[in-house]
């Protein structure tokens, strides 16, 4: 036996005589795999190969408490109010007329995401133009019966300033936002009523998605009881990966520099920033006007971040808007100082290991991670969809007919 085949049999007895999680036990399962496949396969086609023999139903299930599903009739107040407590981004959207025996595809109108919650939001803050019957306040208005201009220009909304800190208090008591339903906006999900995978999917399906197809969360359907049996995010994958460490196959790529992989994807000036003199207001609505889910507040005159800004972070501003009431205008950097810590501005350099990156983004729960030089410069961004997409890659032809039936996004679409 060679050494490194000792080697490899030592830290694979180590592992399995120390208690694992349901993650690290995917590892080990991939681990099994490595060792059968053709030995003229590339490691990255080895990786494929693996997890092309792997059912998205052997991903472990979310905590029973993250379960969650928002009634079709519920308010966007509710929705919010549900996401919050339950420290969630998105949930799948149950339509209350189906009837108990209805197939999940007729069971679910979509998911919604805090994101198309957000995105909604910031469409009322802008005026309604009457060549855009389309916009976001109009959309929401007819979808709730509201039709006349008169009645849109009594909520008092389209006018409202921007950077005004009475803005959220006056939305979220409006009628509007406490009146309109989560169906009422089902124009604004990304998939209607979504993209789903079925228990016997492979995992590299569910990574494609996840990265090179952009979606942020897989759900998967338990066609029997016509339900959603689990919903894979970007960061569970991550966490499963930083699981995987000690794994012969993950070291053997963790180990490499995040050049050697081709991160980070987004070069400096590929970077959308704002500074922390600009209205808050105005940096939500430049990561709507982006589709980006984040972005680096920079300090004016200068090139160095010194705090980052989520569009999730905007719940603050919808469940907590008493915190803004003495404020005139809202800064980004009044907003950082306000907020809780989910804003930390978090840094890597360019010489990290892919283990390295996977085991910070893992340990601090953040979606992304600036790469600065040693003066503190920005020199990249990397996401969790960066990491996934350096793991696996599409086979040619391999989804074949797999999107055929999806609709397409809606025109009015905003996610």
């Amino acid at each position: 036996m060679s050494l490194e085949c000792k080697k490899k049999t030592v830290m694979r007895r180590r592992m399995e005589e120390s208690p694992r999680s349901p993650e690290a036990k995917i590892g080990m399962r991939v681990e099994d795999l490595w060792d059968i496949q053709e030995p003229e396969l590339s490691p990255n086609d080895k990786l494929n190969a693996c997890f092309e023999s792997i059912p998205v139903s052997a991903f472990p299930l979310p905590p029973s408490n993250q379960e969650i599903e928002i009634k079709s009739d519920a308010t966007l107040a509710e929705a919010v109010k549900i996401l919050a407590k339950h420290n969630i981004l998105s949930a799948p959207v149950v339509d209350v007329d189906a009837p108990e025996d209805a197939s999940w595809i007729d069971r679910y109108i979509g998911i919604v995401e805090f994101a198309g919650i957000v995105v909604w939001i910031l469409h009322q803050s802008e005026p309604t133009s009457p060549k855009s019957p389309s916009s976001g306040t109009a959309f929401a208005a007819a979808a709730n019966g509201m039709t006349s201009a008169l009645e849109l220009d009594a909520l008092n909304l389209g006018s409202a300033p921007t950077a005004s800190g009475n803005f959220f208090e006056d939305l979220i008591s409006s009628d509007l936002y406490k009146n309109t339903k989560v169906r009422d906006i089902s124009g604004s999900f990304r998939w209607a009523p979504f993209l789903a995978l079925e228990r016997s999917n492979s995992f590299l399906t569910m990574l494609l998605l996840l990265s090179k197809y952009k979606m942020k969360s897989v759900p998967v359907v338990d066609l029997g009881a016509g339900r959603i049996d689990n919903i894979i995010t970007q960061s569970a994958v991550i966490h499963m990966l930083a699981e995987c460490s000690g794994l012969q196959w993950f070291e053997s790529w963790g180990d490499k520099k995040l050049s050697e992989v081709g991160l980070p994807l987004v070069t400096p000036s590929q970077i959308i920033k704002v500074y922390e003199d600009e209205p808050v207001l105005q940096a939500f609505k430049l990561m709507r006007k982006q589709g980006i889910g984040g972005l680096p507040v920079i300090k004016r005159g200068g090139s160095k971040a010194v705090g980052n800004m989520s569009l999730q972070d905007v719940q603050f501003l919808l469940t907590a808007p008493e915190i803004y009431r003495d404020y005139r205008a809202i800064t980004v950097k009044d907003f950082l100082t306000v907020v809780p810590t989910t804003s930390d501005l978090i840094t890597c350099k360019k010489d990290f290991t892919v283990k390295e990156l996977i085991q910070l983004l893992d340990h601090k729960k953040i979606l992304r991670v600036y790469v600065v030089d040693d003066d503190g410069n920005l020199e990249g961004l990397i996401t969790l969809r960066d990491i996934i997409s350096r793991l696996v890659h599409e086979p040619h032809g391999y989804f074949g007919d797999f999107f055929d039936g999806v609709l397409p996004l809606p025109p009015n679409s905003r996610v």
